[in-house]
């Protein structure tokens, strides 16, 4: 059974994709799990909200080297997935367990103990109220442990500037297209609230101290290949979805001619696909 979100979008039904985008970050996943463990802090319970397919999970199960990794996630059928690939990952003294929750109308902490550490990566911007989706999580959290959230710094680029069709700077319209739709979809989510500050700011407001934040890239040079090129051509079409309403008719027909795979100009042919993206990492101590 498929499970929608307050965004509408099927996650269940994602999880071939989100398997394949957790390949493309897995270094960068790993280094940040090690590091939030091993800073010098007693880290021994992990609560991992929105786990997706897992590749967060995995990561935290692999550098604890001992505990309790808690998965937390509203898809049944990604919460068994992540559940799966981070016991898969767990050393001998790690514990893995896996509880269906929606942390935008429910309170998971009934449920799950609170933590040392508690990681949501690129989820709560999915949430009708952030705000109140940070307050739930912190709730979570246990005294002197810390939230960890994680967002988009810069959105992922993956194509030139000029791509030979249509007129040049194309992704940069495509991303001002994708924002608007962004913009209208919270706006018609059922019970939606605006954040009108920044995410530091945010976890601040939710009752957090010692608010910290870093960005790290995730930079994979062209030829893109392999999983790499799936994720590329993949967010072309997440692009697209915007396009047609959002961007002029010259545009949509440009990236409708990279994404025909019969046609001489199409983007999985070529040789200058990239990707590069900038999440930002924003951590707050629980009083």
């Amino acid at each position: 059974m498929h499970s929608h979100s307050h965004d509408n979008i099927d996650w269940d039904a994602r999880l071939s994709e989100l398997r394949e985008e957790d390949e493309l970050t897995a270094p960068e996943t790993g280094r940040l799990a090690a590091d939030l463990v091993s800073d010098g802090r007693n880290c021994e319970s992990v609560v991992d909200v929105g786990s997706g397919a897992g590749g967060a999970a995995a990561a935290f199960a692999a550098a604890l080297p001992s505990g309790l990794v808690t998965l937390v996630d509203s898809a049944p059928e990604l919460l068994a997935e992540a559940r799966r690939r981070a016991e898969e990952s767990a050393g001998a003294n790690v514990r893995v367990r896996g509880v269906p929750g929606d942390v935008a109308t429910a309170e998971p902490s009934d449920s799950v103990e609170p933590a040392d550490l508690v990681f949501a990566s690129l989820m709560v911007h999915h949430l009708p109220d952030q705000l109140d989706g940070l307050r739930r999580l912190s709730r979570l959290v246990r005294p002197g442990g810390r939230l960890v959230v994680v967002e988009s710094g810069l959105w992922a680029r993956t194509l030139p500037w000029d791509v030979g069709v249509g007129q040049p700077g194309l992704e940069d319209r495509l991303l001002a297209a994708r924002q608007t739709w962004f913009r209208r979809m919270r706006e018609e989510m059922p019970g939606s609230v605006r954040l009108p500050v920044g995410w530091a700011t945010a976890l601040r407001q939710a009752g957090l101290d010692e608010v910290t934040s870093w960005s790290y890239l995730v930079d994979r040079p062209a030829p893109a290949t392999g999983p790499v090129l799936n994720v590329v051509l993949r967010r072309l079409r997440w692009l697209r979805e915007a396009a047609w309403t959002e961007c002029s008719a010259a545009d949509v027909d440009a990236l409708d001619q990279l994404l025909d795979e019969s046609g001489p100009n199409y983007a999985g042919d070529r040789d200058d696909l990239y990707y590069l993206s900038a999440d930002t990492v924003y951590v707050g101590t629980k009083p």
